[in-house]
């Protein structure tokens, strides 16, 4: 429960006044609704509808008595006229009450999602090492709508508990043996209930893990569909997603089954105690029969509230664990930090870049509690506008350290600088995220145009500075051809280019950035020879006014570095440069080179 005071307080800090304003009205609207029925009969037999003795009723008798020193002949159109003003404006309440209702909901969910999502981008990379994508999409569709719910009920639960009280208040001024004999009643039924909200919570637990699990299986099902069509696995996958949805309907029915049960009781119980209540008040208590039909009639209009209550706390219980989920989530993006708050709405300063690069005795390890690193004793110097490339096998430590010097992850022990300055420095390792462009391996663009995939960069950017890009990367020629030119929407990760395309597209865009600093992992793995040595060519023309680092499997495509690192297990085994490196015959690159040569012949 303390995760759903939480939401609360965040709730009554964001909307403050008007909160209570809200409040305010759901007691007034409830007040409204009684006191019409409450009015309706005493106001009837005054106009001689049906006799009716109201001096043993407190309150009402003086309330006539006020209407009656009123010099107005009432008759029954204007008894019904009082009747609709009273329940006409209860429901211009209700109605007002109702929009001020939806604005505050609205706003705090829509302040829970950019809270969350703007802690979630400003998370450090390890953080999504650690975390499922799939956890992501569930709470910022799922969990954080499942929170708004379980708020809004909660708020509703206070309201009707004050307006329960205060009915119950007017009930034992009017009857106080018999609304005592009600309300034991009521609190034993409440004490059954409570295993009706026990399994209320059972199922929500179940609830939040059979969607989670749903939406991490789409995720992966679609990301992975050309495997899927390829090995004709669609049954397979049909067959899972079948059992999991069968399990998912049993879930939602339980739930229904369990919300019926406890109504129906209810009702019944309801039924049963009025007929009773009356049966000890006529019988018995020999209560007069107009005091017994004003009862009969708050119970009748209460007695609903105390089922709608019961409804509430079993659908709130089953929102807890969304609280629990959304508020593990919040703590974990909240101690992965990787900057201060403010430190991202600054603008960084201007990246100057003389020396290099250096890593010094830079040890890294993804678990803090392994004994595998990742990075072990390395010391390397990356030169200011020279082309740097890393090479090594597989799993060799090339991608870490790229992550690590582009301050994506912070070593274990050692220190990264950039001419001399640390990179634990917040602004300068803003300035230098501003300073890079990075071609990922596997490039990712967004389901929109190319114009918009490439201006996400520079927003300003003419179409000239995107045709200049375009043909940078060797990628102009193609992107005129294609139906939309600059228009075209490229389908979702930009599915409808080929691999090549899409490298080169996301190289245009890190050029369209005028970096200092050109980080290319694998970036022309999936280009021909041809578009490959168009590609060399641009970047020999960078050399001297932008850093260039890349990673390599393929050693041919850098044959013009000017500095050569080879990693094996997390550490640099050899540096140099490339023709030095090549002529050492018992070195690792020599190895590699001979390898990579073996397997072309």
């Amino acid at each position: 429960m303390k995760e759903l005071f939480y939401y609360v307080r965040k709730m009554h800090h964001f909307a403050g006044f008007k909160l209570y304003l809200n409040m305010s009205m759901v007691l007034l609207i409830s007040l409204l609704d009684g006191f019409g029925i409450y009015l309706i009969v005493p106001l009837l037999s005054i106009i001689g509808v049906f006799p009716m003795d109201t001096s043993s009723i407190p309150l009402l008798s003086a309330m006539i008595n006020i209407i009656e020193s009123w010099s107005l002949d009432l008759n029954l159109p204007i008894i019904l006229a009082l009747y609709i003003v009273i329940v006409g404006g209860q429901a211009w309440l209700q109605r007002s009450q109702a929009l001020l209702n939806s604005r505050i909901l609205q706003s705090f969910i829509r302040t829970l999602r950019m809270e969350t999502y703007r802690g979630l981008l400003q998370a450090k990379w390890e953080f999504y090492l650690r975390k499922r994508k799939s956890e992501f999409n569930h709470v910022m569709s799922n969990e954080l709508g499942r929170v708004n719910l379980g708020t809004s009920l909660f708020l509703q639960a206070v309201s009707s508990f004050l307006f329960t009280l205060l009915q119950i208040a007017i009930a034992l001024w009017l009857a106080p043996v018999l609304t005592i004999a009600v309300l034991i009643s009521g609190g034993l039924l409440a004490l059954f209930s409570r295993k009706f909200i026990k399994k209320s919570k059972r199922i929500g637990e179940q609830t939040t893990e059979l969607s989670k699990y749903y939406f991490s299986g789409i995720s992966e099902h679609f990301n992975g569909i050309k495997d899927i069509k390829s090995n004709r696995l669609e049954q397979s996958h049909i067959h899972w997603f079948n059992k999991l949805t069968e399990h998912m309907e049993r879930n939602f029915i339980q739930f229904g089954r369990v919300n019926s049960l406890s109504q129906f009781i209810y009702r019944v119980s309801s039924v049963v105690l009025i007929a009773g209540f009356v049966y000890l008040a006529l019988e018995m208590m020999h209560t007069p029969a107009q005091q017994l039909v004003v009862v009969v009639l708050i119970f009748s209009r209460l007695w609903p509230r105390f089922i709608g209550m019961q409804s509430n706390m079993e659908q709130l219980v089953s929102c807890l664990p969304a609280f629990h989920t959304m508020r593990q989530l919040q703590k974990e993006y909240e101690a992965d930090q990787e900057l201060s708050k403010t430190a991202f709405e600054d603008e960084p300063e201007d990246f100057r870049f003389v020396d290099g690069i250096e890593c010094l005795d830079v040890d890294y390890r993804y678990d803090p509690h392994a004994s595998q690193y990742a990075l072990r004793n390395v010391n390397v110097h990356i030169p200011a506008n020279r082309m740097t490339a890393i090479v090594g096998k597989s799993g060799s430590g090339k991608s870490t350290l790229i992550d690590m010097l582009m301050g994506l992850i912070q070593p274990e022990s050692g220190q990264v600088l950039i001419d001399g300055v640390s990179l634990r420095d917040e602004r300068k390792l803003l300035s230098l995220r501003s300073a890079i462009g990075y071609v990922p391996q596997d490039p990712f663009l967004f389901n929109e145009s190319i114009r918009y995939n490439l201006k996400l960069v520079d927003p300003e950017a003419s179409d000239e500075q995107l045709w200049s890009a375009l043909k940078f990367a060797a990628s102009d020629e193609f992107v005129r051809q294609l139906p939309q030119g600059l228009d075209t929407v490229i389908g979702d990760r930009g599915i409808r280019l080929s691999g090549g395309e899409r490298q080169r597209i996301v190289l245009a865009r890190a050029i369209l950035k005028r970096p200092a600093i050109l980080v290319l992992d694998e970036a022309t793995s999936a280009l021909d020879s041809e578009n490959e040595r168009l590609i060399q060519q641009a970047l020999e023309e960078l050399k001297g006014s932008v850093t260039i680092i890349v990673i390599a499997h393929r050693l041919s495509t850098i044959r013009n570095a000017d500095h050569v690192i080879v990693m094996d297990r997390g550490r640099v085994i050899q540096q140099g440069g490339y023709t030095q490196l090549s002529q050492e015959n018992k070195g690792a690159f020599k190895l590699l080179l001979n390898y990579q040569a073996g397997s072309q012949m």
